[in-house]
């Protein structure tokens, strides 16, 4: 191999020992994006001493636990938003996607008698029907998707007001409805809930490991992949001990979580998650190479609409009430802001379910700590985007340096 390839392939490259070696390859690691969640995950650390630092109540279990309630609706919709970025798209739409179905779910369930499930699935078969015409109308007219969910975005609040009609309000009177948002699992349900995350993880990191042999690919040693395992692991432990000494496991951060794992499955371990960083790669070379890039454009946005309605729905559920406001002010910006800041790409191509977990705990954690501290709207707003500013300015950066990797 020649030293020209061998300096495209950062995996071939080898840092200097010391002190400046390390300091070497974490530049090179951050100028070509190779340095995962890792800055994320210190910018969030940073922001909890320094709120822990001003306000002890930060880090109690009670205050964490109601910052996990309060991302779980947006972090939802967030990760569906992940998924449109990935196609190096984007869904203006998805705050109003999620009232409108809240709106829809509240009405069937309030003023027309449905039960429980008929207007859980109604709600989130409205979102899947938009995210379905929104696919078609872009890959059919070949109209960009800023157009199509900008527009979206005006008609499908439009919608939410003529489905709630004259109240404007609709309380949720629901048993099922309101737990969505209400239910505590007792810490023995929580321990077991958590060991099933844990052994997801390690099903998952050994049959890629078996895979990646079977191809003849270069296999990760058992010590980087029990490193790898063991941090998620401890988080989720340290998360679980935390709900216990407060009310117990939130079961709108099991759907959440849930479903963030959902979609990283979809991506890390399908042909279509393949598809899908192929397409937000280079959408001509992934026609070329005989993939459906309307297809799976479709069915991305049909997805993402969905999981708006979920989070919609999630977040009906901890007001108890839909209402003309539904979905409405910073539900979409903070959405996206927190798919961005947690890593994924606006150019489409590389980012994570994950991300939208990472971000959403950003994006919470500053709007938790400055409420503790008494600080206005104005600073909060200020301070969040001064944060996504940062992370999209590394996501440029860290994209330029790919590519002058790729042109050495």
């Amino acid at each position: 191999m020649s030293a020209k390839e061998m300096a495209r392939d950062p995996r071939l490259v080898s840092d200097a020992p010391g002190l400046k070696g390390a300091w070497e390859g974490y530049r090179r690691k951050l100028a070509q994006g190779e340095l995962g969640s890792l800055p994320v995950i210190v910018g969030l650390a940073a922001i909890w001493l320094i709120f822990y630092s001003t306000n002890a109540r930060f880090l109690s279990p009670v205050n964490l636990t109601n910052l996990m309630l309060q991302i779980s609706a947006m972090g939802t919709i967030s990760v569906g938003l992940v998924l449109v970025l990935l196609l190096g798209e984007i869904d203006l739409s998805a705050g109003a996607v999620s009232g409108l179905a809240a709106a829809v779910m509240a009405v069937l369930s309030v003023k027309h008698g449905w039960g429980a499930v008929p207007s859980l699935l109604a709600g989130l078969g409205t979102g899947a029907a938009v995210g379905l015409f929104h696919g078609l109308w872009l890959t059919r007219l070949r109209v960009p998707s800023f157009v199509v969910t900008l527009a979206g975005l005006l008609g499908w609040q439009g919608a939410l007001l003529y489905v709630l009609g004259d109240t404007g309000t609709v309380n949720l009177n629901d048993d099922l409805l309101v737990g969505l948002a209400g239910t505590f699992f007792e810490p023995a349900i929580g321990w077991a809930l958590t060991a099933v995350a844990i052994a997801v993880m390690v099903a998952v990191e050994l049959l890629g490991r078996k895979r990646r042999a079977k191809e003849g690919l270069p296999v990760p040693s058992w010590r980087g992949t029990l490193t790898t395992l063991g941090a998620p692991a401890a988080v989720l432990v340290a998360t679980m001990v935390i709900f216990t000494l407060d009310r117990g496991l939130p079961l709108a951060v099991v759907l959440f979580v849930g479903l963030a794992l959902l979609v990283a499955l979809l991506l890390s371990q399908t042909r279509f998650g393949r598809h899908t960083f192929s397409v937000g790669g280079n959408a001509e070379a992934s026609r070329r190479a005989g993939i459906s890039v309307p297809g799976v454009r479709v069915v991305i946005f049909t997805l993402a609409s969905t999981l708006a309605a979920a989070g919609g729905i999630l977040a009906a559920s901890r007001l108890m009430a839909v209402n003309q406001s539904s979905g409405s002010g910073d539900v979409l910006l903070n959405a996206i802001a927190a798919a961005v800041i947690g890593g994924t790409s606006l150019f489409g191509g590389r980012g994570s379910a994950w991300s939208a977990l990472l971000g959403a705990l950003v994006i919470g954690s500053i709007s938790n700590g400055m409420d503790l501290l008494a600080l206005s709207s104005s600073v909060k707003f200020m301070v969040t985007g001064g944060v996504l500013l940062v992370a999209a300015s590394i996501d440029a950066l860290s994209r330029k340096g790919r590519q002058a990797s790729g042109r050495a």
